[in-house]
């Protein structure tokens, strides 16, 4: 690989008042400071207050769903969601390998097991292809419940990620949990304001979970959230995220083991200022995207770009290099010349902690685990 000089340039020229250039900040040019002060002045900083309760509104109606819970992060949320969803100690859960490590903590935290199946090329997230070769190989239903034959354990779920904000093949996906009757659980972190067929991520699962980290498009320092269709779930993950605690003006009876899982007001109020900025943000980033892309195709480097049928949020833009070698390469010129870049990660079951539980041949995660590296992506 050749140019790295002029890709650097070309990186530095989209951020030109900067020395470093990092790969995702946040951009706090709207109402942050105002409606903080305002939580401070209520005295309401922590778990209750007016912000948290504008939030679930908000989400609920940025999602098109039906309720919306603020939780602490969004490991936290996907933790309650899968408990919500069915999934328990001894169980299953379908997922990718090529992900960020909360997927999969959130699964053992719930006392289950992770099945790691290959990833799409185009979306590098969840292949549906991939989950249905392996429940016609290893599935069966009993009852109306489906098993892995190999294990004799219960498949309690399938959760796929929005890689870097890019939709998953969702309508194939559901169809073929719905056949197997496995719940889905969108793991939506990165992909707040990303379509798939003119509907949000997180919509279509029994749940989907989102997340705001100082490093998401949408920030609140720290936050997350549960969204989903189901009232009574949402009720229910409401319940459990404020310790079980059953409502009363003065004690304290918990009917269930719960979360301390709350998000704080002050957290609340900075994301409601953020969110209102959702949509001019990913204008801004998704014009980046077309400059990157237009530059990228000049220099015959594959500029990763959404697939059909869906609208990418671009949280983190990332180029396809030709191998490792050209990978490795590019990471440390930039790197060494203050433009921050990243490889995707490592794929999961390639840590100690994850190399026994099942998987497939991962043919498609290893070629991208090869190649894709992330670059600047902030909002300008």
């Amino acid at each position: 690989m050749s140019n790295f000089n002029d890709i650097i340039g070309f990186i530095k020229n989209q951020y030109p008042s900067k020395d470093f250039i990092p790969l995702h900040e946040p951009n706090f040019t709207g109402k942050e400071k105002k409606y903080i002060l305002d939580a401070i002045d209520s005295t309401f900083v922590s778990s209750v207050g007016a912000y948290v309760d504008k939030f679930e509104l908000m989400m609920a109606d940025l999602t098109k769903t039906k309720k919306s819970v603020a939780v602490v992060n969004g490991t936290s949320a996907l933790q309650v969601a899968l408990r919500l969803s069915g999934v328990g100690t001894g169980d299953e859960v379908l997922t990718q390998a090529l992900t960020f490590i909360a997927t999969i903590n959130a699964i053992i935290y719930n006392g289950a097991s992770p099945i790691f199946l290959d990833v799409d090329l185009d979306t590098m997230g969840l292949s549906p292809n991939a989950v249905n070769a392996f429940l016609e190989e290893n599935g069966e239903i009993r009852e109306g419940v489906c098993y892995n034959k190999k294990t004799n354990k219960k498949i309690a779920a399938c959760m796929p990620m929005h890689t870097f904000g890019f939709p998953v093949h969702l309508n194939e996906l559901m169809t073929v949990c719905g056949k197997w009757n496995i719940p889905v659980v969108e793991d939506a972190a990165e992909s707040i304001g990303s379509e798939y067929k003119e509907q949000p991520t997180g919509s279509f699962g029994k749940l989907g979970v989102f997340s705001f980290n100082g490093n998401k498009i949408v920030t609140s320092g720290g936050g997350g959230a549960i969204v989903t269709n189901d009232i009574e779930l949402g009720l229910k993950a409401k319940h459990l995220t404020t310790t079980a605690k059953v409502p009363h003006p003065y004690e304290y009876v918990h009917d269930e083991i719960g979360y301390n899982f709350r998000m704080p007001n002050l957290n609340a109020a900075l994301a409601c200022a953020q969110l209102e900025q959702l949509g001019s943000f990913i204008q801004n980033k998704r014009e980046l995207a077309k400059q990157y892309n237009t530059f990228f195709i000049s220099k015959g480097i594959n500029f990763r770009t959404e697939s059909t049928n869906t609208k990418a949020n671009y949280w983190l833009m990332c180029l396809e290099l030709e191998n490792k070698k050209d990978r490795d390469l590019f990471l440390k010129e930039t790197n060494d010349n203050k433009v921050m870049t990243r490889p995707i990660w490592q794929l999961i079951f390639k840590s100690p902690i994850y190399s026994s539980y099942q998987r497939d041949a991962q043919e498609n995660a290893l070629f991208l685990e090869d190649r894709i590296v992330n670059i600047p992506s902030s909002v300008r």
